[in-house]
């Protein structure tokens, strides 16, 4: 039996839009997910889950990337951008978060 159901999708009032996923990852990626989480939450000075912190590092991804590349001369392609982030791009942090 399969119990996968479709991901929900709403919107949210800032006008950026919610999905809900299920992902399974090694237990390494999930400390690294923790220690971004413990970082962002040095930097907020409150508690942070997982899931903000993945969302705060594909929002800084996007971000940075968008204003790294320069503009797109004449005969040039867009380049698709990759349809997930991989967690182990994530940057090792040393010391206690």
């Amino acid at each position: 039996m399969n119990d996968r159901v479709a991901p929900s999708m709403h919107a949210l009032p800032d006008g950026e839009a919610e999905l809900s996923v299920v992902v399974r990852l090694p237990w390494e990626d999930v400390a690294r997910l923790g220690q971004e989480a413990g970082r962002l939450a040095a930097q907020t000075g409150r508690p942070v889950t997982l899931d903000e912190a993945v969302s705060h590092r594909l929002r800084s991804v996007r971000a940075s990337a968008a204003h790294a590349k320069p503009g797109l001369g004449s005969g040039e392609q867009p380049v698709a951008a990759p349809s997930s982030a991989s967690v182990a791009s994530l940057p090792r942090i040393s010391g206690t978060a």
